[in-house]
């Protein structure tokens, strides 16, 4: 099993879903808060290996979902320069497991890379329905537009 270093924003739902999946399948999941992280370019530019910038953005940042950052209009360094302005930015979790790191938790990737079976089958319940969930966007936003939207409509 693998030794997971694993960027989170404290308090994330899905992150914690993310970790419980890790740890079902063994691994040992070192976490770090990946908004008090001291990034580096080099360092945080590592995680996206080949994916295109707008893939590096986290969502539901709110600068992100106002429109004020447009991750498909912006170049290589001007995003890495603005991350490391507000890691929010960042898409979440980081994940490093020795030499290779990843973005984001695309439980297909993950599974293939470090494996994400449950070792104990008393655990393989709570994995296959983690694993049949939307682990990559962050849920409390949703609710949070869903109940801001209710109080507007009531």
């Amino acid at each position: 099993m693998a030794k997971v270093i694993f960027y989170e924003k404290t308090g994330c739902r899905n992150n914690t879903k993310q970790k419980t999946l890790l740890t079902a399948a063994g691994h040992q999941v070192e976490a770090r808060n990946l908004l008090q992280e001291h990034w580096t370019k080099e360092r945080l530019r590592w995680f996206f290996g080949h994916r295109p910038v707008s893939q590096w953005f986290n969502r539901t940042a709110p600068k992100v979902k106002s429109g004020e950052i447009n991750p498909e209009q912006i170049d290589e360094e001007t995003a890495l320069n603005l991350m490391l302005e507000e890691p929010l930015l960042i898409r979440r979790p980081l994940i490093q497991v020795g030499y290779r790191g990843e973005v984001g938790f695309d439980t297909q990737v993950i599974d293939n890379w470090i494996g994400l079976k449950p070792i104990d089958d008393s655990l393989q319940e709570v994995s296959r329905n983690l694993m049949n969930q939307d682990l990559q966007s962050c849920p409390r936003n949703h609710h949070e537009h869903h109940h801001q939207s209710k109080e507007i409509s009531d």
